[in-house]
């Protein structure tokens, strides 16, 4: 069934209804039953609707004045496999032309998806005075649409806005935290001592570890932890089907794919 896809699945073209009322100018009402049925099926399948940049509209009746009718009747819809293959994934109404209908351009920037860096709250941002401001003028939204859109574009503008100022107010610290050779008397000192905290902070959170005491400062430490669960990922030695074990890392490469080879 649709609402059991598990792989990046994109529906797009003319659904011949719209969203909501505000999709609609002109002509007759919409009917609110056709409406939420459409919804209904959308939802039911696990989909979202992709966004548009130009005008709203994708659809004219080509008459004037009061005659006038405008509809958005094509979209792209996707599921969040689709979403997290095509991070970047961008769709633009294009202007009428041969046609009543507007051709939809997906363009999808794979240069700028290499380069992307993943979102990650840092949980010292909140000690900041200016957090809660910024949380809460981000926060808001002046349109209406599916409360799951709503929240998507909520989230998404509260990430762009967090990182913008956590780059104006934090700047790199660990770029900063890597020059004690330039630090000198007074303010730049404390400066030094307070990234030096907050790279810290950002260590602890990595490992988890909510026990250890605020104030002993053991960053290598904790670059030691990130690196031990990385090394206990690391198989030392592996059993051969015969129930030998080795430890050998060129006959445990030979091992491996030859136990695939015989599974597959």
């Amino acid at each position: 069934m649709a609402r059991d896809m598990t792989v990046p699945w994109l529906v797009g073209g003319d659904f011949n209804i719209t969203w909501d009322v505000e999709e609609n100018f002109g002509g007759l009402p919409v009917s609110l039953n056709e409406v939420d049925d459409f919804r209904h099926c959308v939802n039911t399948c696990n989909l979202v609707d992709l966004g548009f940049k130009e005008s709203i509209f994708t659809w004219w009746n080509g008459k004037a004045k009061e005659d006038c009718i405008f509809k958005r009747l094509d979209r792209c819809l996707a599921n969040i496999e689709f979403q997290q293959t095509f991070t970047r994934l961008e769709v633009t109404h294009l202007s009428k032309i041969g046609s009543d209908h507007s051709s939809l351009l997906l363009k999808y920037d794979i240069r700028g998806a290499l380069v992307k860096k993943a979102f990650r709250f840092l949980k010292f941002w909140i000690k900041h005075d200016s957090f809660k401001a910024v949380v809460r003028e981000n926060w808001h939204t002046n349109f209406n649409a599916n409360p799951f859109i709503i929240f998507n574009y909520k989230l998404k503008k509260l990430k762009k806005a967090l990182s913008t100022w956590s780059k104006a107010t934090y700047g790199d610290i660990f770029q900063k935290s890597a020059s004690p050779e330039e630090v000198v008397m007074g303010k730049v000192q404390a400066d030094l001592i307070r990234y030096l905290a907050l790279e810290e902070e950002f260590w602890k959170q990595k490992v988890g570890m909510a026990w250890f005491n605020d104030g002993d400062r053991n960053t290598k430490f904790f670059h030691a932890q990130v690196n031990g669960q990385r090394n206990r990922l690391r198989p030392r030695r592996i059993q051969k089907r015969l129930g030998n074990w080795i430890d050998d890392h060129e006959e445990m490469e030979d091992e491996a794919v030859n136990f695939f080879k015989v599974q597959f």
